[in-house]
């Protein structure tokens, strides 16, 4: 049975902000207050999404937030109609309602960790979305990535789908953004390879020291077990607290897998040799062939890396064997990564590199992987998805529709606090549900 590995793109939200308020984010907190884009941020991604699915690279779409969250306005204690909650908390605590307008969505890599039908007990594609307890702002957005997720994958012979991890600091989880997985061929069992940030049990894990390992050891073993994973396919790795220090908060900013191949910086893991020993040993079990492709630092610094999300890019198998890489403009700009990247493609699995304009994300520290979630899925599986989400011409033509004719070209911090601009988020919304036939997936939306 052929099987595939489907990339799912966020879509970027009609409130998409640069509010700064990601903590341990360079991009995010040089950018914060910075006027935005919508309409062009999300023709940005969308223009991604189809180049890929030219290519013949099975594309899908994953619907945003709903924003602002008003009931997560009134839980704080603003009340009201839904336009004085709004007025009143951006008198008040305009923080408060700048976070209440955010969402991580549009980098759907931090929605959910996923595991193929190959690797699980149970034979099915497992979802546990991320409880992204880091920060507020994105503490709040899992009950509706649940619900869409469901909506997405509603066939329970073929899926199951796992609530959060309890919302607190000890089982802190990022999802796809902390987690990837090597296999000779997506429709055969893998290794699932689990990367944290600290342990929340155990004082003897170094730490960073100036910001947040957002991802615990504790959350991700959490993971694998509600994923019924054996052992001899799971391998857990502590990324090196020097780099979150330097603004490395997500593994995807300093480490992307795909098939055998793992494309790594030099400073990204402590016990690299360990690490990479149990990698290499796990897949031949599975017989595959790991390869491992370190980045020098002497070629590639940390803060070059940072800077221009190297890492943070696209590692695609074609069907010839070869890889194509897709990165963003940023890469191209930085003179030492691509001169880097124009020697990787002389020798070895990547062949291509590929240039996409993600400006509107990168501002606010999200690159090409960040874009997507993975879901390796046979053939029968990927047929039981729900086909209004999967990326053709004709949904790409409609979705441009619709971005042009709901999103605004400009958002500042004083536009958030315009009542409208919630009433044009579910407008466009409650349109998009129809578009993608998710039914009522939005708490306005299931309100009698």
């Amino acid at each position: 049975m052929k099987s595939y590995e489907v990339n799912f793109d966020g879509l970027v939200g009609p409130t998409h902000n640069y509010g700064g308020l990601s903590y341990g984010n360079v991009a995010s907190q040089s950018n914060s207050q910075q006027g935005s884009n919508p309409r062009e941020a999300a023709r940005q991604g969308l223009a991604k999404m189809k180049a890929l699915a030219d290519m013949g690279f099975k594309q899908g779409v994953l619907a945003p937030q709903e924003r602002p969250d008003v009931a997560a306005l009134r839980r704080l204690g603003f009340s009201g109609s839904d336009a004085e909650v709004i007025q009143r908390a951006a008198r008040e605590a305009m923080p408060l309602l700048v976070a209440s307008c955010s969402a991580s969505s549009m980098w759907v890599a931090n929605a959910a960790t996923v595991s193929p039908s190959a690797d699980t007990a149970d034979g099915r594609v497992h979802f546990t979305a991320a409880n992204l307890n880091c920060k507020y702002h994105r503490s709040i957005e899992h009950p509706t990535t649940s619900r869409v997720l469901g909506a997405m994958f509603s066939d329970d012979r073929h899926f199951a789908h796992h609530p959060a991890l309890p919302a607190v600091a000890q089982f802190g989880d990022e999802g796809a953004a902390n987690h990837t997985r090597f296999c000779r061929a997506y429709g055969e069992a893998g290794v699932e390879f689990f990367v944290y940030g600290r342990s929340a049990f155990d004082s003897r894990y170094p730490a960073p020291q100036k910001y947040p390992a957002r991802q615990t050891l504790e959350a991700s073993q959490a993971v694998a077990r509600l994923h019924g994973l054996s052992d001899d396919g799971v391998v857990y790795a502590q990324q090196n607290p020097a780099v979150i220090d330097q603004g490395v908060f997500h593994n995807d900013v300093i480490a992307v897998g795909n098939g055998e191949v793992l494309f790594y910086h030099e400073d990204a893991f402590l016990e690299t040799d360990a690490v990479l020993g149990q990698l290499r040993a796990k897949l031949a079990s599975k017989g595959g062939k790991f390869q491992a492709i370190c980045v020098p630092r002497a070629a590639v610094t940390v803060e070059d890396a940072v800077r221009s999300y190297l890492f943070n890019s696209q590692l695609l198998s074609r069907d010839d064997g070869s890889m194509l890489l897709v990165v963003p403009e940023e890469c191209r700009n930085n003179e030492r990564v691509w001169a880097y990247l124009g020697q990787l493609t002389r020798q070895g699995p990547v062949r291509e590199v590929k240039v996409f304009d993600l400006k509107q994300s990168m501002q606010n520290g999200g690159g090409p992987a960040c874009l997507r979630l993975r879901v390796a899925l046979k053939e029968t599986e990927l047929a039981a998805v729900n086909q209004g989400v999967i990326m053709t011409a004709p949904l790409y033509d409609t979705l441009l529709q619709w971005v042009d004719k709901h999103y605004r070209d400009r958002l500042g911090e004083a536009d958030l606090a315009d009542p409208q601009l919630l009433v044009e988020c579910r407008t466009a919304l409650d349109e998009l549900t129809q578009i993608l036939k998710l039914g009522s997936v939005y708490p306005f939306q299931r309100q009698p």
